[in-house]
């Protein structure tokens, strides 16, 4: 079941967060007359055409037609859909949602307990780290990886202790059940039928490190060994539950999200481990992020998407980081992503070499990074004679699989010219090959990724009454027009439909259309957008109330002609007799809707039979 929220909560939300402030916690907000602008979050712009109104609480971009109210804001920039948006600004306010559903998993485990569980747990193992006195040999280890205090409790870095049965006595003492703890996957049932007992812990005499959603909610933890055991796992995670989903999360992402999206090219650095990222952000690379104990996967590159239009690989040099890098810079390129690839020296990777050469050394590795085609280039020279005509061959394959996965004609075009000039060979020549792998995934995305998003298509007739109902306050003989002679149920568009009837509503109620809008609880963000554009966007010319009078007219008009048009179209395919005098009717009606009195007579006999 959805969750859903009462709409008394989601205005105290709402009035609880203005949207200047909120904005502001992410954009350098401008004053400029009655309202605030900026350069749009949401498109590449030199010149600010993003405004925030704090009279109506509403933004928009007059550059790509982004915009809405505070909720739809967040949702966007965060990447994030509406009830996370939601959640996101009552925790904001200090405001405690309850959902009109229970809230549970599928196990009947509410998640907010599971929430509970993780966060005090977490304190539980940073509590065991500093205090218990067989994690000497944690201690000593991040001491050795020159982890400090502040940043141990900065990535909330803890230890388990030794034993079979710690999580169940610490589950009764904080008074979680065992099942609440198997469904947080922190204890699971022995594999032998004939066990003495029922549960054990997961996670024993392990480094924690915790693992936290884009909110920063610890939902899971990955575990590191701490003493050599060839029959253990060097890292056990947590498994799959109704918070944590391996291959949606990226490590780190809740304290970098905010740090790339502020980067002048909105750059992520991507690495292998959490170790690497932990080092990454103490040195000052804080768009560090990595995947959660698995590859990369698509999932994982639509998330990044979100905040990112660049990534910078940082894998190991090995022969497995290697073909890890250029899978991973495979995935990124299909959705989208420039991808560029960090070579590191000899056996190092970004902790220890940010350890021994330090953070303006790394700075320029990362500077240096060479693009995917490059990378790839080089791994191949490698391993086989490129100069040979089956290398070349072997080369131009692999690095064309690449070059494929790209959605961007532009993307394609630099990647396949870098290819050309590595393979000493001519671009025409590469280009006949690339047709021949006929990838049909491949679909044509706009030259430049900052480009303005396509406007929705809504009939143009609708539009323009809304346009003209927004005016309602100083003429309201334009809702009084549109209440007598158009039903709402023939507005077609769902945002325009709404936003006529919150026009028609304030009218009766003194409330302001934004406030009657409001009541449509709208999950999608569609209708705050589509008003936001509506409200900011500059008045046009117009001549006299008459004008503005016939102007609706005209509009009301068009969208009954519009409807019985519709009508007789369908008449007319029946083959009922009946049917078919009737389309004889509508076709000798219809020139009777191109003038208002015409037209109106005809609107309110039908509206009289309907009744």
């Amino acid at each position: 079941m959805a969750k859903m929220l009462p709409k008394r909560t989601l205005e105290e939300i709402r009035f609880a967060n203005d949207i200047v402030e909120v904005i502001s916690s992410y954009l350098t907000l401008k004053k400029s007359g009655a309202t605030y602008k900026a350069c749009c979050p949401f498109h590449k712009e030199k010149t600010p055409s993003f405004h925030v109104n704090p009279q109506r609480q509403i933004c928009h971009c007059f550059g790509c037609g982004e915009g809405g109210d505070v909720f739809s804001f967040v949702q966007k920039y965060e990447g994030v859909d509406f009830m996370t948006a939601v959640s996101m600004l009552a925790q904001r306010a200090g405001i405690a949602v309850e959902f009109d559903d229970d809230g549970t998993d599928d196990g009947g485990i509410k998640k907010d307990v599971l929430f509970k569980l993780h966060e005090q747990l977490t304190q539980f193992f940073q509590r065991c780290l500093t205090q218990v006195k067989g994690a000497e040999h944690a201690r000593q280890y991040l001491k050795s990886r020159d982890f400090t205090p502040e940043l141990i409790e900065d990535f909330k870095v803890g230890y388990a202790p030794k034993g079979w049965d710690n999580m169940l006595k610490w589950g009764e003492k904080n008074k979680f059940s065992m099942a609440e703890l198997e469904a947080a996957g922190v204890i699971l049932k022995p594999s032998k039928p004939d066990a003495k007992v029922q549960f054990y812990d997961r996670f024993r005499d392990r480094l924690m490190f915790p693992i936290s959603d884009v909110q920063g909610r610890v939902i899971g933890f990955s575990a590191r060994l701490l003493d050599k055991d060839p029959k253990q796992a060097k890292y056990v995670n947590s498994p799959e539950t109704a918070l944590f989903h391996k291959s949606r999360i990226l490590y780190a992402l809740d304290k970098a999200r905010r740090p790339i999206v502020n980067a002048d090219q909105r750059q992520a650095i991507v690495c292998e481990g959490q170790i690497d990222v932990i080092r990454c952000h103490a040195a000052g690379f804080d768009t560090a992020v990595a995947a959660q104990g698995t590859a990369f996967t698509e999932s994982h590159a639509q998330i990044l998407k979100r905040y990112a239009d660049s990534v910078v690989l940082v894998f190991d040099t090995d022969k497995a980081g290697q073909d890890a890098a250029i899978k991973a810079a495979q995935i990124f390129i299909q959705q989208g992503l420039a991808v560029r690839v960090a070579q590191l020296p000899g056996d190092t990777d970004p902790d220890s070499f940010i350890r021994e050469k330090g953070a303006e050394a790394f700075g320029r590795i990362i500077d240096s990074a060479v693009s995917a085609v490059g990378f790839q280039f080089d791994v191949l020279s490698e391993r086989e004679n490129t100069d040979s005509v089956v290398g070349a061959m072997r080369a131009s394959n692999a690095v064309l699989e690449t070059v494929s996965m790209s959605a961007s004609s532009v993307q394609r075009a630099k990647l396949m010219q870098e290819a050309a000039e590595r393979l000493n060979v001519p671009v025409t020549a590469l280009q006949e090959d690339l047709k021949k792998l006929k990838r049909p995934r491949v679909r044509e995305a706009p030259a430049e990724a900052a480009a303005p998003k396509a406007p929705v298509n809504r009939p143009v007739e609708e539009v323009q009454l809304c346009e003209h109902l927004v005016h309602t306050v100083d003429f309201p003989e334009l809702g009084e027009l549109v209440s007598k002679y158009l039903p709402l149920e023939m507005i077609s568009d769902r945002c325009c439909r709404q936003l006529a009837e919150a026009a028609l509503n304030s009218m009766k109620t003194g409330r302001t259309i934004l406030d009657e809008a409001r009541e449509f609880v709208d999950t999608t963000g569609e209708l705050p957008v589509f008003l936001a554009g509506i409200l900011e966007a500059p008045a046009k010319v117009l001549g006299s109330e008459f004008s503005r009078t016939e102007a609706v007219r005209d509009i009301i008009l068009k969208i009954w002609r519009r409807e019985k048009e519709a009508e007789r179209t369908r008449l007319e395919q029946s083959q009922d007799k009946q049917d078919q005098l009737h389309a004889t009717e509508l076709t000798m009606l219809l020139p009777k809707f191109k003038t208002w009195e015409d037209g109106a007579e005809i609107i309110e006999i039908e509206l009289d039979l309907d009744d």
